[in-house]
């Protein structure tokens, strides 16, 4: 008798997804406006994420994010099945990052003011402390090149593998991994003096 292999969870979800994501675009390309709503929700809050972490400017992240859809929406008959959406999509976000990136010149990093009012007592140290490690490394993670922050923020923030991201940036896959190299002897110093064991 031939057993039956045990299916992750995670693995069952993600092929869910990719196939919930693959009937919105066929339905976005038939011009479905419904279904290009529900792809924005999907999508908008994970691109907002990627194009702050490369822009730092919340009119300029909006405005690319703007354009993004409207190029999903125009492009949608263009893409082609031969890879994830997610992948196609994050590879227009990252064209036209790097091109608002050249236009309009980075704000300088900082970390966001406190609020005025007394913090609530119920706030644990710890929480205090996971919080201002994320600003740390969110701060580390913009002395990186753009080029290799996005290698980083799509492979730790975004789960796409170096192929996917090789599309998705439109370079050779040994050009990612050499990316991630020097991302990773770059950060190597910064993390050690925030107490972070480097990751393999």
């Amino acid at each position: 008798m031939v057993s039956e292999r045990s299916v992750p969870i995670e693995e069952v979800t993600t092929g869910l997804a990719e196939d919930d994501d693959l009937a919105l675009i066929r339905r976005v390309a038939a011009q479905d406006r419904q279904a290009f709503e529900a792809l924005y929700r999907r999508y908008a809050p994970r691109l907002h994420g990627y194009l702050w972490k490369l822009l730092g400017r919340r009119e300029v992240v909006e405005e690319v994010l703007d354009d993004v859809m409207v190029v999903i929406w125009k492009s949608s008959t263009k893409f082609n099945f031969t890879s994830r959406l997610s992948t196609w999509i994050f590879g227009i976000a990252h064209n036209m990052a790097l091109k608002a990136f050249r236009k309009y010149p980075r704000e300088p990093a900082g970390l966001s003011p406190a609020p005025e009012e007394a913090v609530d007592e119920a706030v644990t140290d710890a929480s205090v402390l996971r919080d201002e490690l994320r600003a740390a490394v969110a701060g580390a993670l913009q002395t990186l090149p753009p080029e290799q922050r996005a290698v980083v923020e799509l492979t730790f923030y975004h789960g796409h593998s170096y192929q996917e991201i090789a599309e998705i940036v439109g370079s050779p896959v040994n050009t990612i991994k050499t990316r991630m190299f020097y991302a990773r002897q770059r950060l190597a110093p910064i993390f050690v003096k925030l107490g972070i064991a480097p990751t393999s």
